[in-house]
């Protein structure tokens, strides 16, 4: 479950990166804000998976 987890955080940073970078290009402020929270819920979501690793160790 957890790689599981580690790769969806992986993914919602990647497509963050995206949206912004197409928010920015287009000049839609509105994309660009929903790419970066985006970015930062997968980066959330990836301290939340290495917390629980350390704790597994």
């Amino acid at each position: 479950m957890s790689g599981e987890q580690k790769a969806k955080a992986k993914g919602e940073q990647a497509k963050g990166k995206v949206k912004e970078a197409l928010g920015r290009m287009t000049d839609n402020e509105r994309l660009e804000a929903e790419g970066r929270a985006e970015q930062a819920k997968g980066d959330a979501r990836d301290a939340k998976e290495k917390a629980k690793d350390v704790f597994k160790h």
